[in-house]
């Protein structure tokens, strides 16, 4: 249990990400829809527990939308307004029309019906592995990247996960030891042609 949502899933990048693609957008998405999708499969109901998750996949679907131009919509950005000050509130001022405002809802509402339909759709088919992670949960209440691993290759079998490809790491160049400076010939003089003990003229 992670508070009123009663449990929480989060990822570590395995590297920075400065840009993402499409794929990884739609992916994203599946990945949102699965609690609700596991509620309707194992209860056939819902909860409010995945409130935050349908927030986040909302959100995203939006920008893929008006944002990054991931649509059938095209590459138009669509969030450009103005807040104009009526009163004592805020207002956005759009710059489409009524009919492109609807052609944004309902690619949004697109992108997230497909994607909680293959969720679920996916977590129907692999029901036993829902069930043996739900067991694990609920014995040791946090389960990290290889354990899930573990559960699904063992329930499921080793070719229900996808192939990883391994990064190779970055070849690391052995630094160069710096090269010491060459020494200033010291320039000769009279002191050095005269033989111990002897005073050099105009001295004290």
């Amino acid at each position: 249990p992670r508070g009123p949502s009663l449990g929480q899933t989060s990822w570590l990048p395995e590297e920075d990400r400065h840009s993402i693609s499409r794929k990884y957008c739609l992916a994203m998405l599946r990945v949102a829809m699965g609690g609700r999708a596991a509620e309707d499969i194992v209860y056939s109901e819902f909860t409010s527990g995945a409130a935050g998750d349908l927030r986040m996949a909302t959100n995203q679907a939006h920008s893929m939308v008006c944002e990054w131009g991931m649509s059938d919509l095209g590459p138009v950005a669509f969030g450009a307004h103005q807040e104009i000050f009526i009163g004592r509130d805020f207002t956005k001022e759009r710059e489409y029309s009524e009919e492109t405002a609807s052609q944004i809802d309902q690619t949004i509402r697109k992108f997230l019906k497909e994607a909680y339909s293959d969720t679920k759709e996916l977590l129907g088919n692999h029901r036993k592995v829902l069930d043996a992670i739900t067991e694990a949960l609920v014995e040791r209440e946090t389960l990290n990247g290889e354990e899930l691993d573990e559960i699904i290759i063992r329930v499921g079998g080793k070719d229900i996960l996808p192939k990883r490809v391994k990064k190779k790491e970055p070849v690391k160049r052995a630094a160069k030891a710096p090269t010491p400076p060459k020494l200033k010939k010291k320039e000769k003089s009279m002191e050095d042609d005269l033989p111990p003990g002897d005073i050099v003229p105009g001295t004290a």
